[in-house]
């Protein structure tokens, strides 16, 4: 039979729940409501940058951290606390701390958050250290920290439970504070050239401002179906329409489609339209905002990207999606070729034809599988088919091509930009096709939206507009392979 004594023991949980129990029924409260934190300790770090070896100060501060290491040593003890900003030993001796205090601190576990006051000295093997003359429990840690030489190291459970990724992996920490740094010069670099900062819906009526497959959801208030926006691209033009000439928004997107390596359902874009431009000018004003988020990341503008050197610094290619197909085909991939020879070279490539295609979505499919994989360096990739996009300007000259770009770098798409369509009557067409494209089974066409061809028709200015992937950016200015390496909380399927 077993003891019910021998397994609360055994679980470190339990013990951990009865030293809490134990505190409670002393009248100490094991969760601490504050405690005034004086300094942290990168700002120790440089500020007794220079205190010799076994040098010892009067200096007083307080600092609070989780205790990731504790060594007994009978009448001293070490403890490592880290705090946001690094890690700190705590050089604890009895006859400083008195014996009651000593031996409360011999029942912390690692895991705990402490506070602790002291005075400032480098030990002769010279570690900075803080020597305490107090220190307090600030919250009992219940569930054990990951053995020390292991660690996290599992991606499943360093993606599903973040919050011991951080404690574990301080390098985790750095990836996401170089993401809030690019964030910050996005959105600074963008008010710098006189664009202004908007907010527009997450639930549409209507699912458009991409081909993406939306997220459903009910207004029960008014019983009606709504859509978790796909994109903000509509609702920002129609600011163009009221008079603001230069917007953007940094905004959560959703798209209900699959999840890999570089996809999230949700995710975070930068989009902007500037009035008065076209693809040309937008284009260069992504590649100043680019540039920007790398030199806030990195101080450089070259970077390496998997074992890539890219230099954002060097001239940016531009080139037609038809004369990169053409080459890499060798042989002429254009609307002068017949639907059927365009389907008899996309089945060469393996590229199944599907039902419905026209000669720009086989040019685009034959694109995405020989030419966007094999782009390494920063290019724009320019002139797309109608076909695969309704909302940008037509080419002059050429019905069948679009003044339109992405810009690929290592092989992914960064940024899509174009000449924003501005006649509501060609508009209108274009989302009727999209009507009938749904309508065949196209899960991702959009809807028609009545109201944004009302907004064209009160007239819209000649502008450029761009949409830049954050998530996506993240991972190439801080060399992540994965997306879920660049968001904090990644979508998983559920735990088995």
């Amino acid at each position: 039979m077993t003891n019910t004594s021998d397994c609360i023991i055994d679980d470190p949980i339990e013990v951990r729940k009865n030293k809490r129990a134990s505190l409670l029924a002393a009248g100490r409260e094991p969760y601490a409501r504050r405690f005034n934190v004086m300094a942290y300790t990168k700002d120790l770090e440089q500020r007794y940058a220079n205190l010799a070896d076994g040098e010892s100060t009067e200096d007083e501060y307080s600092i609070a951290g989780r205790i990731m290491a504790i060594r007994d040593q009978g009448k001293i003890a070490f403890l490592v606390v880290r705090d946001s900003t690094g890690d700190i030993q705590v050089f604890c001796r009895i006859d400083a701390l008195g014996e009651d205090a000593f031996c409360e601190l011999k029942e912390l576990d690692l895991g705990d958050w402490v506070g602790v006051r002291g005075t400032i000295l480098r030990t002769r093997r010279g570690q900075l250290s803080i020597a305490p003359s107090s220190v307090e429990l600030l919250t009992k840690s219940l569930r054990p920290l990951p053995e020390k030489f292991h660690g996290l190291a599992d991606k499943e459970t360093r993606y599903r439970q973040r919050y011991v990724d951080l404690i574990m992996n301080p390098e985790v920490r750095a990836s996401f504070e170089a993401r809030f740094k690019i964030v910050a010069a996005l959105r600074s670099e963008a008010q710098k050239r006189g664009f202004v900062e908007v907010e527009t819906p997450m639930l549409h009526p209507i699912p458009g401002g991409a081909t993406a497959r939306p997220f459903v959801t009910h207004h029960n208030a008014l019983d009606k179906d709504f859509y978790l926006r796909v994109a903000p691209e509509l609702n920002l033009k129609r600011l163009l329409v009221g008079g603001f000439e230069r917007v953007f928004e940094i905004n959560r997107s959703f798209r209900n489609e699959g999840m890999d390596y570089s996809h999230n359902p949700e995710f975070t874009m930068l989009e902007a339209y500037q009035a008065f431009g076209d693809y040309a000018s937008i284009a260069e004003f992504a590649k100043e905002l680019i540039q920007a988020a790398c030199l806030a990341a990195n101080e450089s503008l070259l970077i390496e990207y998997q074992g890539k050197q890219i230099n954002l610094g060097a001239q940016w290619e531009q080139r037609s999606m038809i004369s990169l197909v053409s080459e890499a085909t060798n042989e002429d991939t254009s609307f002068a070729r017949s639907l059927e020879d365009l389907q008899d070279m996309a089945k060469r490539y393996d590229i199944e034809p599907l039902t419905g295609w026209g000669k720009g979505k086989l040019i685009t499919e034959l694109y995405e599988k020989l030419v966007e994989p094999r782009i390494i360096g920063p290019t724009f990739v320019t002139e797309h088919p109608l076909e695969t996009s309704p909302l940008a300007k037509k080419k002059a000259g050429d019905p069948n091509l679009t003044d339109r770009f992405e810009l690929v770098i290592c092989g992914k798409e960064y940024a899509n930009g174009f000449s924003e369509l501005n006649d509501p009557v060609d508009q209108q067409e274009r989302f009727a096709a999209q009507v009938a494209a749904k309508a065949a089974g196209d899960d991702e066409a959009m809807g028609y939206d009545e109201d944004y061809i009302r907004a064209l028709e009160y007239g819209m200015p000649p502008a450029g507009g761009v949409g830049i992937g954050i998530d996506r950016l993240v991972m190439l200015l801080t060399n992540e392979a994965s997306i879920r390496d660049v968001l904090l909380f990644p979508h998983m399927r559920d735990e088995t």
